[in-house]
């Protein structure tokens, strides 16, 4: 029997090398995916690992790496949809070229690789696995574009997942909160588009290694919806019970930061 293929967007980033040791320690060959540049380049060679460079914004190249990915593997177990970035500020900075952007990348690019590769995945009777944060399901002040997002992206595979049962396809949802994948790169000091994992204004910050293995165990276990850590549990539970005082607590600590 073969090993399972597993596939991760934004693959060289720190959430995205996480899950790639995880998987690999249970038997998984990886495919990752990520922008040409420094960060990919440094993922040492491995035989259970493959890479490819490309922006997963551009259709063209999309296309290309749908295609490729398709001839070699037509089957595929899972793919992680990780690929993405923040935005901070207040709405009053926002603009329509940035909300755009962040679409583009936390959204479109999933929802686009998904229909790329529905057919291999509904082959290996495999999951769709999204990262989604607890902005997903729940509100957090300066990040309107992020959180509006994330609501998307949750409302898209929470949807598909009714109709990809027929074919024995999962969809599955993790919500980790603030997670330490790039640290020591600098914040947005102003409104604008950052990479996760590096605002100064997080809270109780997890490590990659740490949000993997929750993930990972998530998936083994069979459920749909993955809080990932102590602040995205309690988030889920306080945001179901009372969104009032959830969003009054996210305010108060958000701010003092």
């Amino acid at each position: 029997m073969s090993a399972p293929v597993a596939l991760i967007t934004g693959g060289a980033g720190g959430l995205g090398r996480a899950l790639d040791a995880a998987l690999r320690a249970k038997g998984y060959r990886t495919i990752l995916i990520d922008l040409a540049g420094p960060a990919l380049d440094a993922l040492p060679p491995d035989a259970n690992r493959k890479t490819f460079a490309c922006d997963l914004t551009d259709d063209a190249a999309m296309e290309r790496l749908g295609a490729e990915i398709r001839a070699q593997h037509p089957a595929i177990d899972l793919v992680i949809y990780n690929a993405g970035v923040t935005w901070i500020g207040p709405f009053d900075d926002l603009t329509e070229a940035a909300h755009r952007r962040v679409f583009d990348i936390n959204y479109f690019a999933a929802v686009n690789l998904a229909h790329a590769l529905r057919a291999e995945v509904r082959a290996g009777k495999g999951t769709h696995l999204a990262i989604s944060s607890v902005a997903g399901f729940s509100p957090l002040i300066r990040r309107t574009a992020y959180a509006a997002s994330k609501h998307a992206l949750e409302g898209f595979f929470k949807s598909l997942r009714s109709e990809e049962k027929a074919h024995g396809v999962r969809c599955v949802i993790a919500a980790p909160s603030f997670v330490a994948t790039n640290t020591g790169r600098a914040a947005p000091q102003a409104a604008g588009i950052g990479r996760p994992g590096a605002a100064a204004d997080g809270v109780d910050y997890m490590t990659p290694d740490d949000a993997a293995r929750v993930i990972v165990a998530g998936l083994a276990r069979g459920r749909d919806f993955i809080p990932v850590g102590r602040v995205a549990r309690l988030s889920y539970l306080l945001n179901r019970l009372s969104p009032a005082l959830f969003a009054r607590v996210m305010e108060r600590k958000v701010r003092a930061r």
